[in-house]
């Protein structure tokens, strides 16, 4: 069997390849960290990352990018600010690169396609985004994503043999921007439903937002060529759904300490992981402003992370709003 290639041994990363490598077939996962490499070739675990999990023997880990460079197929599970630079040291080939990152480029405001496209051209491109926590993934629990593919119909053929496993089902789609904005937006909102959850408001509050969270999701989401049903299917309200409602989501856990009282630096000093919410807030809330989309959830997280103002006051501007009719339309 030809190897599977990922990019990125974090907690998904590392999750997808135990995934892909329980039918046997042979998984070449790119880490950085060099003694990481060591621990998940010698001891098959990844302490740092992903404890839970036993990784099986077939998964064999590796910090020169280069090594991936001819397999066919790659998933990219660098963190979304962090993918660009990762991919311009992998060389260019024609393969399909599938980006597993969700998130939104600081800075540029590029999503991931934007990003790959530019620094792997002769790849073609599709997007794994949906309701997956990594522990979940790595034990073998069912598990349903969206996999959209950029060259539609044939490369759904080459991948779905690729990607699918008994416990891991991929659905199709041709939306890779619909794709990626579920996955990126439902970050900030599972910031802002952990926020809910730290100052005690309830599950009232909290279904209330997660629906007018949604509402944000496909507002931005159409504003950008997105598609309506892709939002409303596994990698939109599904994976915001999950992240929404679990301290096991990195996104939900910031918000909780946010809404308990701690600044953002505090939250977020000393983790392993990223929570890639708290990068794509203040770019998303720019987005949003310069294409005159209203996105009041969004901009209440951002001006939290930024520590522009207290969660209590955010909650409180939030509940001031104007009365509206419910919808998604941009005003």
């Amino acid at each position: 069997m030809t190897a599977i290639g990922v990019i990125g041994a974090g907690a998904w990363g590392t999750a997808l390849a135990q995934a892909l490598a329980s039918d046997g077939s042979s998984v070449l996962l790119w880490a950085r960290e060099e003694e990481l490499v060591e621990e998940i070739n010698n001891s098959r675990t990844n302490s740092l990352f992903l404890p839970s999990a036993k990784l099986a023997k077939n998964i064999l880990a590796t910090n020169q990018i280069g090594d991936l460079a001819d397999l066919p197929v790659i998933l990219a599970v660098a963190p979304a600010q962090h993918l660009a630079r990762v991919l311009a040291q992998l060389p260019d080939g024609p393969r399909d690169l599938v980006l597993c990152a969700k998130g939104i480029e600081a800075g540029t405001g590029r999503l991931m396609a934007d990003v790959a496209a530019e620094a792997a051209p002769a790849a073609q491109l599709a997007v794994l985004s949906g309701p997956t926590f990594a522990h979940e993934v790595a034990a073998g629990l069912p598990t349903a994503v969206t996999l959209a593919c950029s060259g539609e119909e044939a490369q759904w053929q080459r991948l779905a043999p690729v990607i699918s496993r008994p416990t891991l089902r991929p659905y199709y789609s041709d939306d890779l921007i619909g794709a990626e904005i579920g996955g990126a937006v439902k970050n900030v909102l599972a910031i802002a439903c952990g926020v809910v959850e730290g100052l005690g408001l309830g599950q009232n509050a909290r279904a209330a937002l997660i629906a007018r969270g949604y509402a944000e999701m496909t507002r931005f989401g159409l504003a950008r060529g997105g598609r309506a049903e892709t939002l409303a299917g596994l990698c939109g309200l599904g994976d915001l759904v999950l992240t929404c409602s679990s301290t096991a989501s990195r996104n939900f856990s910031l918000g909780l300490a946010l809404g308990e009282g701690m600044s953002a630096g505090e939250a977020l000093a000393g983790k392993n992981s990223v929570a890639e919410g708290a990068h794509t807030a203040p770019v998303l809330a720019e987005l949003a402003v310069r294409s005159g989309i209203a996105m009041p959830i969004v901009a209440a997280v951002a001006r939290l992370l930024a520590g522009e103002a207290s969660a209590r006051d955010v909650v409180g501007e939030l509940l001031a709003r104007p009365l509206k009719a419910e919808g998604t339309r941009p005003a």
